[in-house]
């Protein structure tokens, strides 16, 4: 318990260090929400790592392939095209962010559609889908405490500790908000997905040594969902497309976006990342796999990471594996509640009030607030974990129903406000309706989820509206100077007046 407790408090006070020798303390919203749009293509790499690849990759991802088998690695193709999409939204996103000081996802939107409304609808989706995620994050660290103390400390008992670690880190992202994240997740990534990578490799090559190759796997855990299985032949499609197309409508993600200083750093970033991404995720997920016939996995899938640190190197590499979960939970749920809390001020708060806040104070009190209350509710809920999973799952229904009104209005010009909004709760209330009938697939549609049925209405919707009711002179001409302005040669100044009606940062007044 000394060496695995010891490893963690070690790791924490490295971290702590670099995020205090940053000497970065954001007097301004922007500045505290973007990290001052400063950091190079390896520290975005790492950011968005770091907040993509949770602790439950190692958990709740690696335990799917353990138990369910090869539909498990669905999460390495979405995970791949969301870097794909990474590298085509650099250009507009990073460099609209910079030219109009925009500080969260919503904000964007705010500017793409000139609308508080389309703001609002998109800031309460991307917090409501988020805050079971930050609650799980922080239950999650009840296992690595629990395996850490190596049966001297139960599981609830270490649901306090795990809580109140990952609330006693969030005092650094209060302080110092996105810029400090960053800087975090260039020391947390590298062990998480390096150290992580090294003993992903040491159980690889424990497991071919042992006999537990490819063809001690069951066979029932080679197949993939197909025409005549229960879930559906577009099963595993749906829920590819639902992780692709909502991963950059995760406020946490997509703010990535905003604090790399240039469009080109960020498609470094993605061709970065891919390689980085595809090599872990494949590695982890084979081992899992591979685990499945080792004794006691099956029994216990989510803890395959653990059981499998423990059988091959002991109190040593437990305590390594454990780390490893503890630097990709920090990143994730850092991230979740800094743009959370943000989100919340510059985006809802604001819009409501009128007004276009510059200061920090508001979004680190947000931040605070928002860390205290998912701390009460982890622990108030520490018994309903499962329940919760399957909130936060839910959760991916409602937050790829943003998918049109952002990739759709990022890359299309014709796109209005009414058709966005009336979109996004369309897709909303469709997907809910079919996921409380469906849970898993459904049937008479071969097998697609309750998410993606909501996001066709939802694209049917956004599209038809778009085109039935189109914007009015004006407005089209304000969209065709912001998207013209993404290949113009004026200074910044000129192209920040031809959109002046886009956005209150712009003329210093309320969207509403």
């Amino acid at each position: 318990m000394l060496v695995g407790y010891g490893a963690v408090a070690a790791f924490f006070a490295v971290v702590v260090i670099a995020m205090e020798k940053s000497r970065h303390d954001g007097t301004t919203l922007s500045d505290y929400a973007t990290g001052g749009r400063s950091f190079s293509a390896w520290f975005g790499t790492m950011s968005f790592l770091n907040t993509w690849l949770a602790g439950s990759v190692f958990t709740a991802f690696a335990g799917a392939c353990a138990g369910s088998g090869v539909v498990g690695l669905y999460a390495i193709s979405y995970g791949l095209l969301a870097v794909v999409l990474m590298f085509f939204l650099g250009k507009p996103v990073n460099r609209w962010g910079e030219v109009h000081d925009l500080r969260t996802q919503a904000d964007l939107l705010g500017l793409r559609y000139n609308s508080g409304a389309v703001r609002i609808i998109a800031a309460c989706i991307g917090t409501a889908a988020s805050i079971p995620w930050i609650v799980l994050g922080m239950q999650s660290l009840s296992l690595v405490f629990s395996k850490l103390s190596f049966g001297r400390v139960d599981a609830y008992v270490a649901l306090f500790i795990g809580v109140a670690f990952i609330a006693l880190r969030q005092v650094w992202t209060v302080r110092f908000g996105t810029y400090g994240l960053v800087v975090s997740d260039m020391v947390q990534g590298l062990v998480a997905y390096g150290v992580g990578f090294l003993a992903i490799l040491g159980m690889l090559m424990w497991l071919f040594q042992n006999d537990h190759g490819f063809d001690s796997v069951a066979p029932q855990l080679l197949t993939l969902p197909g025409p005549g299985s229960e879930l559906g032949p577009l099963y595993l499609f749906s829920i590819i497309a639902t992780g692709a197309t909502g991963a950059w409508c995760w406020p946490d993600i997509f703010v990535r976006l905003f604090s790399v200083k240039s469009p080109r750093e960020v498609q470094k970033s993605a061709l970065q990342a891919a390689p980085i991404m595809f090599l872990f995720s494949a590695a982890l997920y084979t081992m899992a796999l591979l685990a499945s016939s080792v004794p006691g996995v099956s029994d216990a899938p989510d803890h395959v990471w653990f059981t499998m640190a423990s059988v091959v190197g002991g109190v040593g590499l437990v305590s390594i594996a454990g780390v490893c979960v503890v630097a990709a939970t920090m990143g994730n749920a850092g991230a979740n509640l800094q743009a959370v809390g943000t989100q919340i001020v510059n985006d809802v708060i604001d819009v409501v009030q009128g007004r276009r806040d510059d200061r920090a104070r508001s979004a680190k009190v947000a931040v605070a607030v928002v860390t205290l209350a998912s701390a009460v509710a982890a622990i108030a809920t520490a018994k309903m974990t499962s329940g919760l999973l399957n909130v936060a799952l839910v959760s991916y229904t409602a937050i790829c129903q943003l998918a049109p009104t952002i990739l759709l209005g990022i890359f299309w010009r014709r796109g209005t406000a009414s058709a966005a909004s009336a979109s996004m709760l369309t897709g909303i209330v469709v997907g809910a309706a079919f996921e409380i009938a469906y849970p898993m697939s459904i049937p008479w549609l071969g097998g697609l989820t309750a998410g993606v049925a909501g996001l066709v209405v939802n694209l049917v919707v956004y599209v038809g509206g778009s085109l039935l009711y189109p914007a009015g002179a004006a407005e089209r001409g304000r969209v065709d100077a912001l998207f013209d302005s993404l290949d113009a040669t004026e200074s910044t100044a000129t192209v920040s007046h031809l959109v002046s009606d886009a956005h209150p940062s712009a003329r210093r007044r309320s969207l509403l």
